[in-house]
């Protein structure tokens, strides 16, 4: 059974159960009722639609959804039961809302038909309907997402973010052609006629369109993702959201930045993050100017000891789950610690002699790459070579400027 039969039965059905109303109805209320151009029977039906929309609507909101929600909440242990537990109340609300729009719809057209009130129905049918559509894929990426984190898989939410924009711009599209199809617009006349003008919006929104691309190319690049610390010419943050035309960066001062992505795929993007293992701590020690070289030897020694036995700091032995990973990409065409981003150099060197010092290079990195824990192996570092200098004849120099006054014998004769 088609659309049209379908509301043709529905229709029937409703104008003989009025008239069997009108049947038990006194001629003197008929007379009251005519001055509206409705029947009791009809005021009878479109009161029972209306009724019966806003119980289904109460059924949907309180018993159904507190089984449904109870159900999923003993199952929780499941991933799809979680996430449905969670979201339920997003996946029916359009649902509601379309069936209480048909009830509404056949409680109305009971009084009167026009064409604006047709195209008013239609739109807020499709409406609801392409909402659902988006609940529906929102939640589907959600589950996707969900199983990658349960299995502790990369999982890239600005990908998912992006998908989401592109299928709420597509989604848009179809409901301006529906709508504009319903209106009984000729969609190709319409496009050609937009020859001229077309090319004057594309020229106006090339900007936009270039943020749309670069995004994508960003996206394909895996340049950055969201939650990612990263620095691009005077901006520097964390990675909160990566949109269809521009990014958002919450700077280290919580401030909300904006950037457009045609910017950023076009400029040098630093991301601190791309770190697997090894963050730099790079210093000078500066000695007090000496000829012992053995002292300069040991101290030398005893730093590079304390640095290769730290259990914070970064060597060669504590890295023995890379040699796997060398043995299967030994002839790859790129280096492993280059692209995950793992540095174990120790280097301890009497680096230079300046004016008043020798300085002796510290190089070194920590096993964690996290802010806060690198500052407290850094003071840690700091304070074991302050003891090993300590334990030696050599001191730690300072700048210092020495000035120096000369006496010279007055001039016996003197000026008038």
């Amino acid at each position: 059974m088609g659309r049209k039969e379908h509301t043709l039965v529905t229709m029937l059905l409703m104008e003989h159960f009025s008239k069997l109303v009108d049947m038990w109805v006194p001629e003197s209320i008929l007379q009251y009722t005519a001055y509206l151009h409705a029947t009791p029977g009809q005021f009878l039906v479109a009161l029972a639609l209306v009724l019966l929309g806003m119980s289904v609507n109460w059924l949907m909101r309180r018993p159904l959804l507190r089984w449904l929600k109870g159900y999923f909440y003993r199952h929780r242990r499941e991933i799809l039961y979680r996430l449905l537990f969670k979201r339920l109340d997003k996946l029916l609300r359009p649902l509601r809302l379309l069936l209480i729009l048909f009830f509404f719809k056949k409680a109305v057209e009971i009084f009167f038909v026009t064409e604006w009130l047709d195209t008013l129905f239609f739109s807020l049918y499709w409406l609801f309907f392409f909402w659902w559509v988006y609940e529906i894929v929102k939640f589907l990426l959600y589950m996707i997402l969900s199983v990658k984190i349960a299995k502790q898989r990369a999982a890239r939410a600005e990908l998912f973010s992006l998908f989401l924009n592109i299928t709420r711009v597509f989604i848009a599209f179809l409901f301006v052609v529906l709508l504009l199809s319903h209106l009984g617009v000729d969609l190709t006349a319409l496009i050609t006629s937009l020859g001229i003008g077309g090319a004057i919006i594309g020229l106006s929104a090339k900007d936009t369109l270039t943020n749309f691309f670069d995004s994508i190319r960003l996206v394909s690049e895996d340049a950055f993702r969201q939650g990612d610390w990263i620095q691009t010419g005077e901006v520097e943050g964390f990675v909160t959201e990566m949109g269809l035309t521009s990014t958002k960066i919450r700077t280290f001062d919580n401030a909300l930045v904006t950037v457009p992505n045609s910017l950023l795929a076009n400029s040098y993007v630093r991301n601190w993050s791309r770190r697997m293992v090894g963050r730099r701590i790079k210093f000078h020690l500066r000695l007090k100017l000496s000829t012992d070289t053995k002292e300069i030897d040991r101290v030398v020694y005893e730093i590079y000891e304390m640095l290769h036995r730290h259990p914070d700091i970064v060597n060669k032995n504590k890295l023995r789950y890379l040699k796997h990973m060398y043995r299967t990409y030994e002839n790859g065409l790129f280096n492993l610690e280059d692209k995950y981003g793992v540095r174990r150099t120790l280097l301890v060197y009497l680096d230079e002699i300046g004016d008043y010092s020798m300085n002796i290079l510290v190089y070194a990195f920590s096993i964690s790459v996290n802010w806060e824990e690198w500052l407290r192996v850094k003071q840690d570092v700091l304070k074991r070579i302050l003891k090993i200098v300590e334990e030696s004849r050599l001191e730690l120099a300072v700048p210092r400027q020495e000035i120096l006054l000369e006496n010279r014998a007055e001039d016996g004769t003197r000026g008038a």
